[in-house]
């Protein structure tokens, strides 16, 4: 059945697009939602742009005719109009919503849209669409459907893991170890394996016996991880089985675009710097690292900060700094354990003689950039992390993914349960997105980190708070 879907501000600036994804229904669009669209007009940032945009699309489609009339919308039959909030109307919410604000003046567009559907007798449904939980809750109050923006929504509970589990026999087992290589094609797989999927092998007589593996696509079969057990990186190792997944995806330079979700203390932030820097500092695989992440505040803003860019970049780039820093430094008994049993030998450390983080910038091997000035880049030959990904929008995840050029790889990092951007949430940021969009794809790899490895205290509040 044809529907009616009366479309809140919040929607087209989480996705101008959405004016398009409707099909063959019709779309209300409140004026108040035009009157909104447009003192977001000339912010500088993401929701600026989107709001510049929504707005091209409707003059676009106003040259199609008059927008109070209806005009058509896409090539499947859908309609689009532009509506006016009636006093009568608005008269008629209850009392506590008569305060004619913005969200009041929807309302009663939906109500008024409802009623109209009712005279003419067809009675198609009327649905309000809106990203805001209290509006949702007041139009239920009023009898009026309303629903989230699902079109790029991921269940968070059925986001793709990239890690599985396969009983096998022990001689398909030692196949695998052996490097020949075990076709999945006759065993007994609860699912078929993604691309680039780690896979854990359980042996069948032995359960305590296991080996990790990895699934390649182009010859469908499991192969031994490569990288992840033979690479040293200094202070870095890995804990657990993700954790072994993770750096063999970050170590393997034809997976170029990697997705590490968990949350916190499970290593993402550290496993993708200390992979890149090995890659950048030792290997000389790429040029340099490009470390960025979405500038939003957890709490209340502090206000303008002073100085250069490098300067205002300082707090927000802190926690990454306190990484490197970590990877980089090494205090003098570390450095002396080195030489001694079980060392490494030759006096300090590979990355104590790097020096600390400022030293590598200084050499041309690191950069920490503000992601608000990525747009319009070529970024060949490079490391990236994008740290904090779960604040982006799918929007801004595309126009960084794209930034990628010839020999660049790309991590993502977040957790999605720890989202400070008022205009995403668990199920509808940009990092999730990503994961399922890419999911099963050669040049892409995700590994979803379970078990937290910062200390026992923060697994412990990780879990209970």
């Amino acid at each position: 059945m044809r529907k009616t879907f009366v479309l809140d501000t919040n929607v087209l600036l989480h996705d101008p697009a959405a004016l398009t994804r409707f099909e063959d229904n019709a779309i209300v669009i409140p004026i108040e939602v035009v009157e909104e669209i447009d003192r977001f007009k000339r912010d500088p940032a993401e929701k600026g742009r989107n709001a510049r945009q929504v707005s091209r699309l409707l003059d676009d489609l106003r040259a199609q005719g008059n927008l109070a009339d209806g005009v058509p919308n896409g090539d499947q039959g859908g309609t689009l109009k532009v509506v006016f909030c009636r006093a009568e109307t608005l008269a008629q919410l209850p009392p506590e919503l008569k305060a004619g604000n913005g969200d009041n003046n929807i309302l009663a567009v939906a109500l008024e849209a409802q009623r109209l559907e009712a005279v003419i007798g067809s009675q198609p449904p009327v649905v309000l669409v809106t990203k805001d939980t209290n509006l949702r809750i007041k139009a239920d109050a009023v009898g009026l459907i309303a629903q989230d923006y699902s079109t790029d929504k991921v269940a968070i509970d059925d986001l793709y893991p990239g890690v599985c589990e396969l009983w096998a026999r022990a001689e398909q087992m030692d196949q695998v170890k052996q490097g020949a290589g075990l076709s999945v094609d006759g065993l007994e797989l609860p699912a078929p394996p993604q691309a680039n999927e780690g896979v854990m092998l359980i042996d069948l007589a032995q359960p305590a016996h296991t080996l990790l593996s990895r699934f390649q696509a182009q010859t469908g079969t499991l192969q031994p991880l490569q990288r992840a057990q033979k690479v040293r990186l200094g202070r870095i190792q890995a804990r657990n089985r993700e954790q072994t997944f993770a750096l063999d995806l970050l170590l393997d330079p034809d997976i170029q675009l990697v997705t590490l979700v968990g949350k916190a203390g499970t290593g993402k932030t550290l496993l993708a710097l200390a992979a890149g820097l090995h890659q950048v500092a030792d290997e000389r695989l790429y040029e340099r690292l490009l470390v960025t992440r979405p500038v939003i505040a957890l709490g209340k803003e502090l206000g303008f900060l002073p100085g250069d860019l490098e300067e205002k970049m300082g707090p927000w780039m802190q926690p990454i700094i306190d990484n490197l820093d970590f990877l980089l430094g090494g205090s003098a008994e570390e450095a002396g354990r080195s030489n001694g049993p079980g060392g490494t030998g030759g006096g300090r450390s590979q990355r104590s003689q790097r020096g600390n983080w400022s030293d590598l910038k200084g050499m041309g091997l690191l950069e920490v950039e503000a992601i608000s000035y990525i747009r319009g880049r070529s970024i060949p030959r490079q490391f990236m992390v994008v740290d904090e990904a779960q604040n982006l929008t799918p929007h801004e995840v595309k126009t960084i993914v794209t930034r990628v050029g010839e020999g660049t790889k790309i991590v993502l990092t977040g957790d999605p349960y720890q989202i400070d951007n008022p205009y995403v949430d668990a199920e509808s940021n940009g990092l999730t997105w990503l994961v399922e969009r890419f999911k099963g794809q050669p040049l892409a790899g995700h590994v979803t980190l379970m078990r937290g490895e910062r200390s026992p205290l923060a697994e412990l509040a990780a879990n209970l708070l």
